[in-house]
């Protein structure tokens, strides 16, 4: 077997071209058992999302996980599946057009597409096409707001393989996080608003609930930084919509397995809140840039049963971030920043390719 991937044919006079690739977490391709089986299979089967010894983690997952949990996750897909497909696909694949269009009306030519971590578009396969397409200066923008070594570090893993496999790499960035950008904060506190403006302000028996995915303790005891970068988010939006501390609570969400998680979790806080007579809560999810799963059926669903059965009167799920303007806006902020030098040196490159070819036609002339 070859140890580099096939290069793409040369063609000379063809510029170097600059691309933005925006990578999500991933998603089945089908809300059914088996599309959920495989799925699961390559998402669990990655060291970096469970830090459990090799073999024993491999005897979990196939002997006991991928045999019961498809069936159990593919009801709860079906649930929330729209007839484009997943929620998570089709809102990144809208948000990859929509960056598109606003980076090319403030004047830059680039490619704008997107990936997924596990299932398809692979980052592999997006990386190769680029780089057939002539793409030679490739950011990367995993679409988590707070760096985690289960989410962030495994599409820069995932990248580098493919960098380990080809001959004439190409420059590559990555956006590490962006959890106190100034205008994801913006757009976060927007929805907030926006959805006070229809629903009407929180009363003083009423609760904002800010939910972030959860992970194991461990990873915060080993030095991950993702717990304090949802703190920080967590504190810095309660503080553009003027929260008191008492008004407003971060949890955790989508414990699995029996381990301790971050705390507090999510669905224990919202029975308690019901029990103990809070009225209404709102809870916004900022560490999903995109719905899916985890905030249409679990958030959505389940939190608001818990929360109704508890004795709570009322509850509102704030939809994600998703196509809204002032999220495309923050996300072609970010983008630029990151770009920072290569369209400089992009124009450049047409330019001596232009100067090459002008060489190249008065050497003609002569000979």
């Amino acid at each position: 077997m070859p140890r580099f991937l096939p290069e793409p044919p040369y063609r000379h006079g063809q510029p170097a071209t600059t691309a933005v690739v925006i990578v999500n977490l991933g998603t089945p391709q089908a809300p059914d058992a088996p599309s959920l089986r495989r799925y699961l299979k390559q998402f669990l089967s990655d060291p970096r999302v469970v830090e459990i010894p090799k073999l024993a983690w491999w005897l979990i997952l196939n002997g006991i996980i991928l045999n019961i949990r498809p069936k159990k996750s593919a009801a709860k897909y079906a649930t929330v599946w729209l007839p484009e497909g997943s929620p998570l696909r089709v809102h990144t694949e809208r948000q990859a057009k929509l960056l598109k269009g606003l980076l090319g009306q403030r004047g830059h030519r680039l490619t704008v597409t997107w990936a997924m971590r596990y299932g398809a578009p692979s980052i592999a396969d997006t990386l190769t096409h680029l780089k057939a397409e002539g793409a030679q200066r490739i950011l990367i923008v995993p679409m988590y707001p707070q760096y985690a070594a289960s989410t962030t570090a495994t599409v820069v893993d995932d990248a580098a393989r493919w960098l380990l496999q080809t001959r004439n790499q190409p420059e590559m960035r990555f956006v590490r996080n962006f959890h106190d950008h100034a205008g994801y904060l913006a757009a976060l506190e927007q929805s907030v608003r926006k959805h006070w403006q229809a629903n009407g302000p929180l009363g003083d028996q009423d609760r904002l609930l800010i939910s972030f995915h959860g992970l194991p303790k461990r990873s915060l005891d080993l030095g991950d930084p993702y717990f304090c970068e949802c703190h920080k988010t967590g504190r810095l939006l309660a503080e553009r919509l003027n929260l008191k501390p008492e008004q407003f609570q971060i949890c955790f969400q989508s414990r699995f397995g029996k381990a301790e998680w971050l705390q507090p979790y999510t669905a224990p806080t919202l029975h308690e809140w019901g029990e103990k007579g809070v009225r209404r809560v709102d809870v916004i999810c900022p560490g999903f840039t995109a719905d899916c799963l985890e905030t249409l059926e679990e958030i959505a669903q389940e939190g608001r049963d818990d929360f109704l059965k508890a004795g709570g009167k009322e509850y509102h799920y704030i939809p994600a971030l998703n196509e809204d303007d002032a999220w495309i806006a923050a996300l072609a902020d970010l983008a630029e920043q990151h770009l920072a030098g290569w369209e400089t040196r992009a124009a450049d490159d047409v330019q001596a390719l232009e100067r090459s070819a002008l060489q190249a036609r008065k050497f003609g002339a002569r000979t």
